[in-house]
């Protein structure tokens, strides 16, 4: 498997009731595998796993999995700050069929270096499908140093890292002491997908495509071919859509935008509220300024 191109960080679903919407999950999967991501990945900080239990982690890895029926890749979140529960999750999740598994760092107790070494050393060593290292150091308060980094690209089936630390150095970094390995680095930043493709960047795990996935596919296909300028305008028209999520707690923002676009994905789950009237309002012009750019909404 190789981990390239644009990959959906999805939110997940929920009913009104805040349970997981299987129907709209599979709404959710086809739309973005039509749109031409190269890959779906679930249960991360847009698909609020901090906020979803366990249970519910494998029944929804369940459906993702069975929807996507192996057109793209699935990668599944299954950090935590346990290591024991990381490692259990993580086989529970291999053994549905996931193809490739997202581990964040350890987050709130904000571990040494060496110790978030041996964290993943064991969590690889636990499953055969490959991993990829998921850096967040504004929620986790740790950065993955290039350092670790360098060590952990040296087991087998650690074979990526997301890095969302915005710094495109701290990137740069990544793509330097792991050359030697078969080894991707890919921007967990929509804002610098295109920077970081041009410093030598696989991809990007964006969660503007849920929205707009035509558009952040198009940055990666026009650098593939070399229209750069064409890239860089695609690039911008994302922070339209960048500019509103802005406007309230992650993810809430991006699924009512979802939700409005057609595919009813539902509220975040609480304790995060939806967006009152006024944002809604500017949600709209969001997709109005989308639409005349004849990006297919379902609504």
């Amino acid at each position: 498997m190789e981990v390239k191109g644009i990959i959906t960080a999805m939110v997940t679903p929920f009913d009104n009731n805040q349970n997981i919407d299987g129907n709209a999950t599979r709404q959710l999967v086809n739309k973005l595998i039509n749109s031409g991501v190269s890959g779906i990945f679930i249960l991360g900080t847009n698909g609020e796993f901090h906020l979803v239990t366990n249970d519910e982690k494998v029944a929804f890895a369940k459906v993702v999995i069975d929807e996507v029926n192996k057109r793209v890749p699935v990668y599944v979140g299954t950090g935590g700050n346990s290591t024991r529960e990381a490692v259990a999750l993580s086989q529970k999740m291999e053994e549905l069929g996931a193809d490739a598994l997202s581990v964040i760092t350890p987050y709130f107790l904000v571990p040494s270096q060496r110790e978030v070494l041996q964290h993943y050393t064991a969590i690889a060593e636990a499953v055969s499908i490959p991993v990829v290292l998921y850096n967040i150091p504004k929620h986790t308060g740790i950065n993955l140093e290039p350092e670790t980094v360098k060590e952990l690209a040296k087991i087998k089936n650690i074979v990526a890292i997301k890095d969302s630390s915005g710094k495109l150095d701290n990137m740069e970094k990544y793509i330097k002491v792991t050359a030697e390995e078969e080894f991707a680095v890919l921007s967990g930043s929509d804002s610098l997908i295109l920077p970081a493709l041009k410093i030598g960047a696989a991809g990007a795990i964006a969660a503007t495509s849920n929205l707009i996935p035509e558009i952040d596919v198009s940055i990666y296909e026009y650098f593939i071919k070399g229209e750069l300028e064409k890239a860089a305008k695609a690039q911008q028209e994302i922070e339209v859509l960048r500019a509103v999520l802005k406007l309230g707690t992650v993810p809430s923002i991006l699924k009512k935008a979802v939700q409005l676009s057609g595919i009813p994905v539902g509220p975040a789950r609480l304790p995060v509220a939806e967006p009152g009237e006024e944002v809604i309002g500017k949600i709209r012009e969001v997709l109005e300024y989308y639409q005349g750019r004849e990006i297919k909404f379902h609504c």
